[in-house]
């Protein structure tokens, strides 16, 4: 048995979705891409796949021989490449994961840029709003939003954002414009689940001073994307809280208004990620030495000031 032969066909297999998909992408046949992951399993001593007419599912051994598999293939795509000359040129597949509108307005066009900087390299760009594992789902880099946990990652700052509360001037001048978080009791609420979690929304003391206030309010319509909460405020629904980059373009055109700016919590760093053994790659390099910068640009150029005193 390849051993590597095997793990490509296994790797295939899960990023196609079944055993056919692998093999038209491998091109090979169905019953060869079959016979090397059950050859991979017998060496093994273990089940690795539950397969059914409909899908394939990891056991639990799978997935922890998944993201070996990844990190082995990755090593070894990585190796060919520099023998080939790529550390002086980038080239093969880049792929970057960033939160959905982060990466619409900002990623994407700076790997747009890269790419045609770069014609012998190719990017691959999902946008999701969750934390997507690099390496067990075998993605070179990520921009993410937050603070971030102790791990190996290296993580270069691009800037910062804001958790701001916003509205539309139809909903203020008939509801009322709320002067301290406590006011937020009476007004209807839209809710974004990325956010705002268990109906709580946490605040600064504001110019008094003191200590941080949460204020639970009563969500009257809960979304899970930022798009269809800012739509629904500008429609003047309600009052929501997103994050600072996300309505930008709602409140220069006058659609929404920031409330309670001098409430608001500390920014929201944000940060390119990726794992550093990949640094040596050259496609990482460019991307990091391209991208990096862009986005720093792009973010110094919003409105970060919370108009705190």
């Amino acid at each position: 048995m390849d051993r590597i032969d095997a793990m490509t066909a296994f790797v295939t297999a899960l990023d196609e979705g079944s055993l056919a998909r692998a093999a038209r992408r491998l091109g090979r046949s169905p019953a060869a891409i079959t016979r090397a992951v059950a050859q991979l399993e017998e060496h093994l001593g273990t089940r690795l796949l539950h397969r059914t007419t409909r899908a394939l599912h990891l056991t639990q051994t799978g997935e922890l021989y998944l993201a070996s598999c990844r990190a082995i293939l990755a090593d070894l795509a990585e190796a060919d490449l520099l023998a080939a000359g790529e550390r002086t040129d980038p080239r093969g597949l880049l792929s970057v994961t960033a939160p959905v509108m982060f990466g619409r307005l900002h990623v994407a066009p700076a790997i747009e840029d890269l790419i045609e900087a770069y014609p012998a390299l190719e990017a691959r760009l999902l946008l999701v709003d969750r934390v997507v594992h690099l390496i067990d789902e075998g993605h070179d880099a990520a921009v993410r939003i937050g603070h971030l946990p102790d791990s190996s990652l290296v993580a270069t700052r691009v800037g910062e954002v804001r958790r701001v509360v916003c509205a539309s001037p139809d909903y203020l001048a008939t509801r009322g414009t709320p002067t301290v978080p406590a006011d937020l009791s009476t007004h209807r609420i839209i809710s974004f689940s990325q956010v705002t979690e268990n109906a709580v929304w946490t605040f600064s003391a504001g110019p008094s001073g003191g200590a941080r206030k949460q204020v639970s309010v009563a969500a009257c319509f809960t979304v899970n994307t930022a798009d269809a909460a800012i739509a629904a405020a500008a429609r003047g629904r309600g009052i929501t809280r997103v994050l600072s980059y996300q309505v930008e373009e709602a409140v220069a055109d006058g659609r929404l208004r920031i409330l309670l700016e001098a409430f608001e919590g500390e920014p929201l760093p944000v940060h390119v990620v990726y794992p550093g053994v990949r640094l040596q790659a050259a496609k990482l390099r460019a991307f990091v030495d391209f991208v990096v910068p862009r986005l720093r640009a792009r973010l110094a150029a919003l409105p970060v000031s919370s108009g705190r005193a």
